[in-house]
């Protein structure tokens, strides 16, 4: 299989560094359904902003769905301090030490961008005696700005109010090894993989025997993502997100994970199965795997009365919702399923 892996980790570049914590998504969007156009691939929005593009196929009755979200975590100006810092808001769910030294961007309502940098409110240990054990709550972070200000007046005069997005520095890296480290590869990752999966179809003319939707949500990290506007011929629903490998779990950053349960209970079975059976038909590194503390844009379809089965696969994403990393060999292996299973003839 002559998968384009050169592709993927270039569109994953390009869209891991363009910011888009959700509620703010729509320049990475463009980029996404300016790629789908590249291979002739028709695509619409939706009210809510999410992304729906679509290869047609012989079946249109029974049609199937594939997600990932664009939308990523992030942070929003809560308060302008006296001293001229920003007191932060999150949006999506973090751990304060994972953001915390970070370099940022502040997009301004009027469009201007203005570095910063997020710190505790105690930062220094040549200062503060409990710096170390400070509690790491979002209440305990502020940003200071890259400019001259002293007050609340300057901060103002910036250009800079309450409900501003702050953009977190990516820190995107590919290495010769081959790994990937960026924030957000939950779940820029996965929009890589499906554009990847998208030109394998396109330059080798595959016709497909079901109609096939690629579904971008932008809310996913706040909980309703695909939870609307799913093309109403869906039968199956597989979510391409992310695998968590680390302790006591049997997910890798080498293979393709599949997820039997997650926090909102178990996904389909027999979508299972068809997932697991293409993988040992075509001698994909797979790994099935429960994650306690995880959900899915098919968990938000299924919770909004969806009548679909669903499914999830995903590359192992180590460290998630931190400073995260993968392995060119997970994104091949998620790849090569995802191409197969649109493929796939039952």
């Amino acid at each position: 299989m002559n998968i384009d892996m050169d592709y993927i980790v270039d569109i994953l570049k390009k869209i891991a560094t363009t910011p888009s914590p959700s509620g703010d998504t729509r320049k990475v969007m463009d980029i996404v359904e300016n790629e789908f156009k590249k291979f002739n691939v028709s695509t619409k929005r939706t009210n809510k902003g999410a992304l729906i593009a679509t290869i047609n196929g012989n079946n249109d009755s029974n049609q199937k769905t594939i997600s990932a979200h664009v939308d990523t975590l992030g942070a929003m100006v809560k308060e302008i301090k006296s001293s001229g810092t920003l007191s932060i808001t999150n949006i999506g769910g973090f751990i304060g030490q994972s953001i915390e030294g970070s370099n940022c961007t502040i997009e301004s309502s009027s469009g201007k961008y203005y570095s910063g940098t997020i710190q505790t409110i105690k930062p220094s240990v040549h200062i503060h005696s409990d710096a170390g054990t400070l509690e790491r709550k979002i209440e305990n972070y502020e940003v200071i700005i890259d400019e001259k200000v002293f007050s609340k007046e300057d901060v103002k005069n910036l250009g800079i109010g309450v409900g501003d997005f702050i953009f977190i520095d990516p820190k995107t890296i590919v290495t010769d090894s081959g790994f990937i480290k960026s924030r957000h590869l939950d779940d820029k990752a996965s929009v890589a993989i499906i554009l990847g999966a998208v030109k394998y179809i396109y330059d080798n003319n595959i016709n497909l025997k079901y109609t096939t939707n690629f579904f971008i949500s932008n809310y996913e990290e706040v909980g309703h993502g695909a939870a609307s506007s799913i093309p109403p011929n869906t039968v199956e629903f597989l979510s391409v997100d992310m695998g968590a490998p680390g302790e006591g779990q049997n997910s890798t950053e080498y293979a393709v994970c599949i997820c039997a349960k997650d926090s909102s209970g178990p996904y389909d079975l027999e979508f299972r199965k068809k997932l697991v059976n293409i993988c040992k038909d075509k001698n994909i590194d797979y790994r099935v795997d429960v994650y306690p503390y995880y959900g899915s844009d098919a968990s938000a379809a299924l919770s909004a009365g969806w009548d679909i089965k669903a499914g999830l696969i995903g590359p192992g994403i180590f460290a998630s919702h931190a400073y995260e990393r993968t392995h060119k060999d997970s994104i091949l292996n998620t790849t090569k399923l995802l191409i197969e299973y649109i493929n796939h003839q039952n």
